[in-house]
């Protein structure tokens, strides 16, 4: 045995894994860039028809190339309280048809063994994708030739792993060695192990693929190996969801008892195949005949559609089951805890997604804002503290939001974005401060009705009625404000604007209206001094607001 060229192959096996690796990863980047309004309004659709779940996740993961981004995607929904259980397990159900994509590719780039390869022409798109890379300017073509270049090298690797398997092909010791795995639940074993090390079903999918061409294992081998494959991509789903709210552990667990139950299933086809004396080999060996390649992707996607068709309609009793293995936890004090809303750890995988999430998030954080500013003016004119704890814990919700927010759009900013997303998230920085400002001023006003209970002191009713007014006036503001943010509306936000300039009005006839009743001796200095604080707190209220609707200028 020559030594030097077992290690070169070796080396060689080792760079086509990664470059294959390195490959999904460009194509998934990218085509979640250049597709990010897409993939958003996708997972939109998502509702009560469990198909268009299905097809939600059999779409997703097919444009991102990762089962298991989709996957850990979900969790992060129903982590959020964005998705409900049912949904993200047919969500989960249909990214499992979407991983065999890969499969039928790998398939296709391995005909033409007496002509020009299809593999050799597909890997061309590598050298294609790279000059577009290197002369383009613009973002949207930068990211189709980054797109270009991940398909191409994708058969790159393919190539370099086919020619290292080849070798140990003709290795006697080798063949031997491998034949003596036969034990289909060993094979499965080998298959979920590889897998969660590797964390791509498709590169362990591709891997039995070439191996079963080269002759390297029988196609028998390689479709236990495959469903194995399909059980150890779990793993990835399993880790996010241990570290989540415990729906996003059911959901986890779905994804684990789905795969699980799809590999239990044909191991017992499997095993009545051996009693009639066939196996899946020869079962799939006659369906795509001189196609080894065909017979085990074929194999891959008729697994995974097959074990949809029986678990789809099976999906009510499933989420029944997970909640009871994982029931929900009693009330405690942690459940007033600061807390995100829609952001979620793991989204942080998905980017365009993830800039989806934060504007939901900042939109939530403007309306923790704008209703602490309402609690405290009803607590300055009535001076009834029964809100009081309420306000707090929303004061701490927005310091929370404020910081944790920012560390989030930071970590998201060194992820492959689009322009459009990366200005806005420029923007957003400034956005959260002006809210968490917006908090500090309705902590203000809570200071002077301290003040004004200190001193036996209160707001005469034509005060509080010009409280009422100007309160109204920037909840006016505020509307149009989160309309302008929410679907860059421009006018909403002139109407923001005007609303705006009118408050100014108002605070200064407030003052006006405050000399003069100073001096017919309605209301006292002490008085007097906390109405025009709390004026002059809520024309910067508005002002902040206005900052916000201003951001999409920028857009």
């Amino acid at each position: 045995m020559d030594v030097v060229t077992v290690v070169t192959s070796v080396l060689g096996l080792v760079a086509g894994v990664g470059i294959f690796l390195i490959a999904c990863t460009m194509m998934s980047s990218n085509l979640e860039a250049l597709g990010s309004r897409r993939l958003k309004a996708l997972f939109a659709k998502t509702s009560k028809n469990k198909l268009i779940g299905v097809g939600v996740g059999a779409a997703t993961t097919a444009a991102i190339q990762s089962s298991s981004a989709t996957s850990v995607m979900v969790i992060g929904f129903v982590n959020a309280g964005i998705m409900s259980l049912a949904q993200a397990a047919t969500v989960i159900f249909g990214a499992n048809i979407g991983t065999t994509i890969t499969g039928q590719l790998v398939a296709l780039g391995m005909f033409g063994a007496n002509s020009v390869s299809t593999s050799v022409i597909f890997a061309t798109f590598a050298g294609i994708g790279a000059f577009i890379l290197a002369f383009a300017k613009k973002d949207r073509t930068q990211k189709i030739g980054g797109i270009l270049a991940g398909f191409g090298m994708l058969f790159v690797g393919l190539s370099m792993m086919s020619g290292a398997m080849e070798y140990f092909s003709e290795l006697d010791s080798v063949k031997n060695f491998l034949a003596m795995f036969k034990n289909p639940l060993l094979l499965v074993l080998i298959g979920m192990i590889l897998t969660a090390v590797v964390q791509s079903s498709s590169v362990m999918t591709s891997m039995a693929i070439t191996m079963t061409v080269t002759g390297l294992i029988t196609l028998n081998q390689g479709i236990y190996i495959t469903m194995g494959s399909n059980v150890g991509t779990c793993v990835t789903a399993l880790i996010a969801g241990l570290t989540s709210t415990v729906n996003a552990k059911r959901t986890a667990l779905v994804h684990l008892i789905f795969n699980v139950s799809g590999a239990a299933l044909f191991l017992l086809i499997g095993m009545f195949l051996r009693f009639g004396g066939v196996d899946y080999g020869f079962v799939f060996g006659k369906m795509f005949p001189h196609a080894p390649q065909l017979q085990l992707s074929m194999f891959h996607t008729i697994f995974n559609v097959t074990t949809v068709l029986i678990v789809l309609p099976l999906t009510n009793l499933l989420v029944k089951l997970v909640t009871k293995i994982v029931p929900d936890k009693k009330a405690s004090a942690e459940g007033n805890e600061p807390r995100f809303f829609y952001l979620e750890e793991h989204m942080l995988k998905t980017p365009p997604v993830a800039v989806q999430q934060v504007k939901r998030e900042i939109l939530n954080m403007a309306e923790i804002a704008v209703g602490n500013f309402e609690r405290s003016c009803g607590i300055i004119c009535t001076l009834d503290y029964a809100d009081v704890e309420k306000f707090r814990e929303s004061e701490r919700e927005l310091d929370f939001l404020n910081r944790e927010i920012a560390k989030y759009i930071v970590r998201l900013l060194k992820a492959d974005l689009n322009e459009k997303d990366r200005v806005y998230l420029s923007t957003a920085f400034r956005t959260v401060t002006d809210l968490e400002r917006v908090g500090d001023y309705a902590e203000n006003i809570v200071e002077y009705a301290d003040k004004l209970k200190e001193a036996n002191e209160a707001f005469s009713a034509e005060a509080i009625a010009e409280i009422e007014e100007l309160k109204t006036m920037i909840r006016g503001v505020y509307d149009n404000t989160v309309t302008a943010y929410r679907e860059c509306d421009r006018r909403a936000l002139e109407e923001a604007l005007r609303i705006e300039e009118c408050v100014d009005g108002v605070t200064a006839r407030m003052a006006e209206n405050h000399i003069r009743r100073m001096g017919e001796g309605v209301c006292t200095p002490e008085v007097g001094a906390q109405y025009l604080s709390l004026s002059a707190n809520a024309e910067r209220v508005a002002d902040h607001f206005i900052n916000v609707a201003k951001t999409i200028k920028a857009l």
